[in-house]
């Protein structure tokens, strides 16, 4: 994958960021592990849920997501910046991503009492790197526009989680982690559309 199919991540001008990358570069630690260990972040994120309403398994998924997006982050430029791209690591980039974008919108159907909409969300979100790489594959650049891509997604279960254990305090409730169910579904689905839109204008405009 070259830097021009990377997905626009404000993060990787952090110092810290560039840092950690950094010292992961010089390391024995390859971009494809640090792939894998997303994965690993992603079931503890998921089996949290699985425990809501309790504070500690809703701030458990609130680590595991923010830990995932970390490799998510890491990953990409200790391969690019740090110069240790291995022939694998397109497929490393995309297939981690998927099994842990199932693992916590599956288990966030689950913890909200919707099983369904929660294998109907984890669907979607895969339809979405679906039509991402559908249009790569036609020559074109990959289209990582919302309105629910990954980071919009990990960014409303996080935001889901924060306000389930504020529910508990206030009402003893549990609407947060359903309308977040229910968001990520809808915004998934609207966003293979306007990807989906993308390509054909960009198709119909080189022909």
């Amino acid at each position: 994958m070259g830097k021009e199919d990377r997905r626009p991540i404000a993060a990787r001008s952090t110092g810290w960021a560039q840092a950690l990358s950094a010292a992961l570069a010089r390391s024995s630690v390859t971009p494809n592990q640090i792939s894998v260990l997303s994965i690993f972040f992603a079931v503890i994120g998921a089996v949290g849920l699985l425990a809501a309403p309790s504070l500690l398994g809703l701030v458990a998924c609130i680590i595991g997501v923010q830990l995932r997006l970390v490799c998510n982050l890491l990953d990409g430029m200790v391969a690019m910046e740090g110069g240790k791209q291995t022939p694998t690591g397109a497929l490393y980039n995309e297939y981690p991503d998927r099994i842990a974008d199932s693992l916590l919108i599956v288990a966030l159907g689950y913890a909200a009492g919707m099983p369904w909409l929660g294998w109907l969300g984890a669907l979607l979100a895969a339809l979405t790197a679906y039509v991402r790489l559908s249009g790569a594959s036609l020559g074109l650049p990959q289209d990582f526009r919302g309105p629910m891509a990954k980071q919009h997604r990990m960014f409303v279960l996080t935001l889901a989680c924060v306000a389930a254990i504020i529910e508990q305090w206030v009402s003893h409730t549990g609407y947060a982690l359903q309308v977040a169910a229910v968001v990520i579904a809808a915004g998934a689905l609207l966003t293979c559309i306007t990807r989906t839109r993308a390509i054909a204008a960009q198709l119909k405009a080189r022909s």
